[in-house]
């Protein structure tokens, strides 16, 4: 079975075919950094617009990566949700109508779900049961993986992702976009343990998030300093670490609680070098194992999406000829 994948939630424009026997065949990504850096965010409609112009020359290169024409494909999947309704529109609309004219069956798959799964692109796989940590830009959660479609949530984010508090972070220190990336770099200079921020919700039981706190201390924190660059460096240490240490504080209790010890980390936040660091520090000490997606694996993508909809193809799932994208999807909707 080919499976063709089509990846247009927010700001990257992902293709890729996946292979049930060899594997991912290819897989292009277009970033849409440039044009959204002017206005410190993503524009929807540039979004969109940035979407329509790029699908279907992706689409020409990775078949041309795989050397297969466009007719040997046996399936599409495409993102359905969460994300920016008129960016998921375009993809959406893209595979369906490709979808009828080749006569062959299309699959709307969750964005998260297509984050959890790409561990399993990897070798070795992790195998069933485990726990994910999924920290991708708008969502951070923990979830109980039984098997393909049993995810239990254990916790989320009450408010700001992790990822939007890295970027808002960054923002109000004088960063680029993205700025999550940015500010991780800039902490690489900071003097460690010159601010002490708070590990917000690590101090009651429970697995839920709460991020937006620490923005907000960042700001009473910077308006205390000269604004320097090292003052600035300090604050971005601090603030990682603060962010870090509760992924990590978070993680430990969820194993603890479902006797687990397979972790997957996922999502755009999962290819902070600190947070791999100091996971890994933790995973060793109780003899688990920790799983990770190559690193342009943990950005958005359309090898997680080929993968993830080849999983439900071929347990014979697909859906009608009607387009609906869901801006808000919960995984707990998933079919089991």
């Amino acid at each position: 079975m080919r499976i063709l994948g089509i990846e247009t939630s927010c700001d990257d424009t992902g293709i890729a075919i996946y292979d049930d026997t060899k594997g991912l065949l290819a897989h292009a990504v277009h970033s849409q950094t440039t044009i959204h850096a002017a206005y410190g965010g993503v524009v929807p409609e540039l979004a969109s617009r940035d979407h329509i112009r790029k699908i279907i020359p992706l689409l020409t290169e990775v078949l041309k990566q795989a050397d297969i024409p466009l007719k040997s494909l046996n399936g599409i999947a495409y993102t359905a949700g969460p994300g920016l309704v008129g960016a998921l529109l375009v993809g959406a609309s893209f595979a369906r109508a490709l979808g009828y004219a080749l006569k062959l069956p299309t699959i709307a798959v969750h964005h998260m779900e297509g984050h959890l799964l790409a561990a399993l692109l990897e070798n070795p796989a992790p195998e069933f049961p485990f726990i994910a940590l999924l920290v991708s830009g708008g969502h951070t959660l923990l979830i109980e993986v039984s098997e393909l479609g049993r995810y239990f949530i254990l916790g989320e984010s009450l408010d700001d992702a992790a990822g939007e508090a890295f970027d808002k972070t960054a923002k109000l220190l004088g960063l680029g976009y993205p700025g999550g990336p940015l500010l991780a770099q800039l902490a690489e200079s900071g003097v460690h343990d010159r601010f002490q921020f708070p590990r917000p919700l690590t101090e009651r039981p429970g697995l839920n998030f709460s991020f937006s706190g620490l923005k907000t201390f960042a700001i009473n924190t910077l308006k205390n300093t000269e604004g320097s660059f090292q003052d600035r460096a300090d604050i971005a240490w601090a603030f990682q670490e603060a962010v870090v240490d509760t992924l990590v504080i978070k993680c430990k209790r969820a194993l603890k609680e479902t006797n687990h010890t397979r972790l997957v980390i996922a999502g755009g936040v999962g290819a902070n070098k600190r947070l791999r660091q100091k996971l890994s520090q933790f995973i060793k000490s109780i003899q688990g194992t920790l799983y990770y997606p190559r690193l342009e694996f943990c950005t958005d993508n359309g090898a997680m999406i080929a993968f993830a909809g080849y999983q439900r193809l071929k347990r014979g799932e697909k859906d009608p000829l009607e387009i609906k994208v869901m801006p808000r999807w919960s995984m707990d909707t998933l079919k089991k």
